[in-house]
């Protein structure tokens, strides 16, 4: 572990975002990093909201003690306020609640609609808990963060809700979703670029990519978008889809073509609730004539399909075609 001077820890204190995510694992990396090159580094979690709140129970921010932070616990505008607070905290030692909009002795940090957040500062000790965490999340595993405001400690833990458990506060973090894509070169390629820039893992397979679905562990933080022209290409593919915990299974096609796949597919033993699993035609519009058009209505379904899932952590991916 690198020392950092006194001098280096007090010369640049003023808060300033070093670079601007909401990805959890990257605010976890963040601090885990800074930890490890010797600056004293600060957790701050949004624990409790009153009303409505920009971001989700369990946002976070990562804050050394230098002023560099990452990570955000609100609209945007009350961060550089929240990292100062952390600053204090980290030169004190001791962990802290703050509390901002509604109730807050901050009457200059107004929050929207008269709501109020609760955030806690946990000063990091270690980063053995966060390792652990980042350990489970590269094996597309669940893990919780539980904070012990009493303890002023973070401890790993099995997965479980966000929130307030006996006192503590856990935070869960699932695996980042990611979608795999089978189908004709133009239509693959144009869906690829639209989900990494959505931020979602992409994984390309099928005939023309030389790669199969078998070769992925398909998980329920999985999608799997057929785009292929033919129904005898779409099916392998499809089989292990519908074999999967897979979150969403979209394929491109008419009804008149879904129907065909419907027997096809009940020839091959599979039952009308397998079936169901499958949204035919794909997308959030019909009728997509060219290939960006389509791209956007599959990501924007796959979207659709995650947001209502309780997995919203989603990262950038690359393209892994074999």
């Amino acid at each position: 572990m690198n020392a950092y001077s006194q001098s280096q820890l007090t010369e640049h204190t003023a808060p300033r975002s070093e670079f601007a995510t909401d990805d959890p694992v990257l605010i976890l990396r963040h601090a885990r990093d800074s930890l490890e090159e010797g600056v004293p580094v600060a957790l701050v979690t949004l624990v409790d909201i009153s009303g409505g709140a920009a971001r989700p129970l369990g946002a976070q921010m990562s804050v050394r003690i230098d002023g560099r932070y990452c990570g955000f616990v609100s609209g945007g505008c009350t961060e550089p306020a929240v990292a100062a607070e952390a600053i204090e905290a980290l030169r004190a030692g001791h962990d802290r609640f703050l509390l901002l909009g509604e109730g807050s002795p901050f009457f200059d940090i107004v929050l929207p609609c008269g709501s109020g957040i609760r955030l806690s500062i946990h000063v990091l000790k270690d980063a053995e808990a966060i390792d652990q965490v980042l350990a489970h999340i590269g094996g597309r595993r669940e893990a919780a963060l539980l904070y012990k405001p009493a303890e002023e400690s973070l401890v790993w833990s099995p997965a479980d809700d966000t929130g307030w458990q006996n006192g503590s506060f856990a935070r869960i973090y699932r695996p980042p979703a990611r979608i795999v894509i089978s189908g004709n070169a133009l239509e693959n390629d144009a869906t690829a670029r639209v989900a990494l820039a959505a931020g979602y893992g992409v994984d390309l397979v099928g005939r023309s990519n030389g790669r199969k679905a078998t070769d992925l562990q398909l998980d329920r933080y999985t999608a799997v978008v057929l785009l292929n022209h033919d129904l005898d290409a779409e099916i392998a593919t499809l089989e292990v889809a519908l074999k999967s915990e897979a979150f969403y299974i979209g394929a491109l096609g008419s009804r008149r073509t879904h129907e065909r796949r419907r027997k096809a597919l009940e020839q091959l033993g599979y039952g009308e609730a397998d079936i169901l699993r499958i949204k035919a035609p794909i997308g959030i519009f019909e009728k997509a004539r060219d290939a960006s058009s389509l791209a956007l209505s599959v990501v924007a379904d796959v979207a659709a399909a995650a947001s209502k899932g309780t997995y919203r952590s989603v990262i950038a991916g690359t393209i892994v075609k074999g």
